[in-house]
């Protein structure tokens, strides 16, 4: 390999298109790692092909980068806003995924402030903002603020799972003042049935659905309680905004004489947010939810697969490769 030695820039070695970014190996082999590294651990690679830890990593970053070049700069027109924990005390990353493609675009920020959220817009570019349609994000006002300053055109649509999520915590709410309250007899039914009680019916295995039918028979709150929470899912089978809003009055009015008072404190929450869940009931925001939570659900894995890793440039690449074609 030549060295070249320049006034104004000083040495500079000859670049050779078959080595990669570590000019101990080449492109070809730095490719072969990244596709191992898909499917095994770091831990596992360097084992089996006998190299160092350290070297493993740096290899799959740069197979990760190639993947990166090859995708191309994204435009989208939905977009996916979440912020995930790297750490202990609360300390948070902004997720930004194409919900048309199906992958992660952007992994920064500093917390999940709106100076945050804005930094994904400056390096989207304002003509690509311009160009975003719909943002599906939880009912964080920073996310909800940017969106409107940098991309006043984009409908706002709040993600279902979160919403549901608001919902079973009032559910379980409702599950421990009833532990408390009760005595007795009584307790034994709700002991150790949290699991039950959160699950969908249709997930339970029949034991499940034996010990969740006596809890329901053995508790009138919490079968009310239950009950209101299946028939709430149903708010995102609705096509006209104005049938969404007759369908959550009414199961509001349903709340009266429950007291259920964490159910009365996520109605109001859904009241003050309405336009952002009553935006998905129009045709054109029939977007696929699902894949939001699933792509969370990717990202903890890799999480706990990159349990102890301080090299947060590494968890960035891995999200934002999730999704994308082997090389």
């Amino acid at each position: 390999m030549r060295r070249v030695k320049c006034k104004t820039c000083g040495v500079k070695n000859e670049r050779l298109a078959f080595l990669s970014d570590n000019t101990k190996y080449t492109l070809r082999f730095a490719m072969q790692i990244g596709a191992l590294c898909r499917a095994m651990t770091i831990k596992d690679v360097s084992r089996h092909m006998r190299l160092d830890w350290h070297t493993v990593k740096d290899l799959e970053k740069i197979y990760m980068r190639e993947q990166l070049r090859l995708a191309g700069p994204s435009q989208p027109e939905v977009i996916g806003v979440d912020e995930i924990s790297i750490r202990k005390g609360h300390t948070y990353r902004i997720v930004v995924s194409d919900l048309e493609k199906k992958r992660a675009i952007w992994f920064g920020g500093e917390g999940r402030t709106q100076a945050d959220m804005d930094r994904f817009y400056a390096d989207l570019g304002q003509d690509a903002a311009k160009k975003i349609r719909l943002a599906v994000m939880d009912m964080w006002k920073p996310f909800r603020q940017s969106a409107q300053q940098h991309a006043p055109q984009a409908a706002i649509v709040f993600d279902k799972f979160h919403i549901l999520r608001h919902l079973s915590d009032a559910l379980d709410s409702v599950r421990r003042a009833e532990y408390k309250r009760v005595t007795g007899d009584e307790r034994t039914f709700i002991k150790g049935q949290r699991y039950v009680l959160l699950s969908r019916r249709e997930n339970l295995t029949g034991g499940g659905r034996q010990n969740l039918e006596r809890l329901l028979q053995a508790n009138a709150r919490l079968n009310a309680a239950y009950l209101l929470r299946e028939q709430f899912e149903q708010l995102w089978s609705y096509t006209d905004p104005a049938d969404a809003r007759l369908f959550f009055d009414n199961w509001q009015q349903q709340l009266q004489g429950q007291d259920l008072a964490p159910y009365e404190k996520f109605a109001r929450m859904i009241g003050k947010h309405w336009d952002g869940i009553a935006a998905y009931c129009k045709p054109e925001n029939k977007i696929a939810l699902g894949f939001v939570e699933g792509f969370n659900n990717k990202i903890r894995v890799i999480q706990r697969r990159a349990f102890g890793l301080r090299d947060e440039e590494y968890l960035a690449l891995k999200i934002r490769t999730l999704g994308l074609p082997e090389l």
